[in-house]
């Protein structure tokens, strides 16, 4: 093929950004499989390769220009992020800050974006934490409990959060709230506000953060928020306009964990491959049978078709255009691709995928998670039925 082909190819498919991609796994080279098992076994934080991540810029990476940061698009996060995970690492400890850009740069003042912006994008603040799910809620966002009241010129927040992940690993966090109550506003998704809080001034006082164990090393936590009190300039846009500018956070999360997805895909893939030329069993490699080869390839398939949805609902949201139905359906093919591929993966290994030192299973964990979280399949599929197809809502 020719170079002018290639570049046809690659403008109708999307940037694919090859010199990021070369940056970001010499970057992970240097946090190994034993790096990542010691995080796992130990709970712990992976503040090393969160702090080098942020010293390269990447996460700052959708940061304009003029406050700082590199001011790419949302294709080039969605590469970082799949890079990360395709060379085995996971970059769930701090992909927030990139999806919670949405609804500050699109939707803070000026003034917000000066104050805030320069330092996150020099990796001195972190903006990784998503106070939005309520235990009583869940999914349905609209009917949240945590409530700020506007007293004088400053708001006081009551309520209660959970699956906020890195709370106590980040700086600032993103806050919905209702401001209006439900039984006074016309439809149920008005009324909700969006608040940015230092979380370096708040916790320990009116904010408890309390750990939430899981069988994955996510770093969730319950957040039990009593008498918080903001000042007016933390509120971002308008009162009562909250759920609209939060949806532009949801669908790059969608986009960005569908990213990631992707690359645990190719890493089960890369694995599997190479276990399967190497392994000998009844004197052949166990790559020649097809019971091997079929799931293999079928969860190729799927990576490559989940892929290109992906760079559809990247190119949707960077030109700014409605991108809900190809977010959610980006983050339904990856979550279903990389979990197919994860199966395929621990079928292919056998006995030895129960194995750590493999990282088999934790990667299985990992992207297990994604068909639950953030939004899961059923209502993706229920979002998809109501909104694109036309039937009744079911929900």
């Amino acid at each position: 093929m020719t170079a002018d082909g290639e570049e046809r190819i690659a403008l109708a498919l999307g940037a694919d950004w090859p010199e990021l991609r070369e940056a970001v796994a010499r970057l992970c080279a240097g946090f190994d499989g034993a790096y990542w098992r010691a995080c796992d076994g130990e709970g712990r934080y992976p503040e090393a390769f969160v702090a080098t991540l942020a010293e390269a810029g990447y996460l700052g990476i959708l940061v304009p220009e003029a406050y700082g940061g590199a001011g790419l698009p949302l294709r080039a996060a969605s590469v970082v992020l799949e890079t990360i995970h395709a060379c085995g690492c996971n970059a769930a400890a701090c992909h927030a800050q990139m999806y919670i850009m949405g609804t500050l740069l699109r939707h803070g003042s000026e003034a917000q974006k000066r104050r805030w912006l320069p330092a996150i994008a020099r990796g001195e603040l972190r903006l990784q934490a998503f106070g939005v799910t309520e235990p009583e809620s869940g999914s349905d966002t609209p009917a949240l409990r945590t409530r700020a009241r506007r007293v004088g010129d400053r708001w006081v927040v009551h309520g209660r959060k959970i699956w906020t992940s890195r709370a106590l690993h980040s700086d600032l966090m993103l806050l919905l709230a209702r401001t209006t109550p439900l039984e006074r506003v016309q439809r149920r998704t008005d009324g909700l506000s969006v608040f940015l809080v230092d979380l370096r001034e708040a916790v320990g006082k009116s904010i408890e953060i309390r750990p939430v164990r899981t069988m994955i090393n996510h770093h969730t936590t319950q957040i039990f928020i009593d008498g918080l009190e903001l000042p007016a300039e933390a509120l971002i846009g308008e009162e009562g306009r909250g759920f609209r500018y939060i949806l532009d956070g949801m669908n790059a999360e969608r986009i960005l964990i569908a990213s990631e997805c992707i690359g645990d895909a190719r890493w089960f893939l890369d694995r599997a491959c190479q276990y399967a030329r190497e392994r000998v069993v009844f004197d052949h490699p166990i790559g020649r049978n097809q019971g091997i080869q079929f799931p293999l390839a079928r969860a190729l398939a799927e990576t490559e078709a989940a892929e290109l949805m992906v760079r559809k609902a990247c190119a949707l949201f960077d030109a700014e255009h409605p991108c809900g139905p190809e977010a959610n359906m980006a983050k339904l093919l990856a979550a279903d691709a990389s979990w197919r591929a994860g199966e395929a993966a621990m079928q292919t290994h056998g006995g030895f995928a129960f194995a750590c030192e493999y990282d088999i299973e934790r990667k299985w964990r990992e992207t297990r998670l994604y068909r639950i979280a953030p939004v899961s399949t059923n209502l993706v599929l229920a979002y998809l039925a109501h909104r694109v197809l036309g039937l009744p809502k079911s929900y």
